[in-house]
């Protein structure tokens, strides 16, 4: 299994528009940051989880010419906003799976309706299949996926167990059932936003936590605001199974 980061910073990116602060002004690319999104791939299959508004410029940037499907965590306007940008898999494969608890869906149904019209509909729109995640492992192509439910402030949010990998992200609170789910992982990907602590992402200290309890041969923080730092010398602090991610990076399960 490969997969590529091909986001790994906040809501607003890095650099964020009209922003001075020094992370935001760096020449290291690893400090340039799109909204949060990675590619899985095995086999023949392409999935990619959330497409936010970068996502047409993460799909050039990754030269990905097949997309399966997309698998969503959450409706923020960050994880949903690309969702338009499908239309070129689209044309040249046909309906593109989604994969949503059934409120993100009603929200996307909602965001881009012109997607899901079934009369009438605009000859150049995308068209999809609807696939409702309830909780319960569901299959894509030929691998298990094991939903890990958590709360974005008070939001319910999901992350996905894909066999030894798993991807979470805009989690604060996660339950002692839901961390049973992911034992025995080669890598784990946990949002981390920044040193101070928030009301609904966990910061460094709370997700170093998590990667104690969870205990993955390797670990990898995403969804990372600027005031977090530097790459090069939060990379420097973190423990020796820990790693910053940034985007386009690639790594193998």
């Amino acid at each position: 299994m490969k997969v590529t980061f091909l986001g790994t910073g906040t809501s607003q990116g890095i650099p964020v528009i009209g922003s001075s602060h020094p992370v935001c002004l760096s020449d290291n690319p690893k400090d340039k940051r799109l909204r949060v999104s990675v590619l899985v791939e095995w086999d023949n299959y392409s999935y990619v989880i959330d497409c936010g508004a970068d996502f047409r410029q993460q799909m050039l940037r990754a030269k990905c010419t097949k997309v399966d499907g997309v698998i969503f965590t959450h409706e923020h306007a960050d994880h949903v906003m690309g969702l338009d940008d499908i239309r070129p898999f689209f044309f040249r494969q046909g309906n593109i799976d989604l994969y949503a608890h059934p409120r993100v869906m009603k929200a996307l149904e909602r965001i881009f309706s012109y997607i899901f019209e079934t009369e009438n509909k605009y000859p150049g729109a995308p068209s999809v299949n609807e696939h409702y995640i309830d909780g319960n492992p569901f299959a894509i192509g030929d691998l298990k996926v094991v939903p890990i439910d958590g709360l974005h402030n008070t939001l319910q949010v999901y992350g996905y167990r894909f066999d030894k990998f798993a991807y979470l992200t805009d989690m604060k609170t996660v339950s002692d059932t839901e961390i049973k789910k992911l034992h025995n992982l080669e890598v784990l990907v946990i949002n981390a936003l920044r040193e101070e602590p928030h009301v609904s992402h966990f910061n460094l200290e709370e997700a170093l936590d998590f990667i104690s309890k969870v205990n993955p041969k390797r670990a990898y923080l995403t969804h990372i605001s600027h005031h977090m730092g530097f790459h090069n010398e939060v990379q420097q602090k973190l423990p020796e199974n820990v790693y910053l991610a940034y985007d386009n990076l690639q790594i193998t399960i």
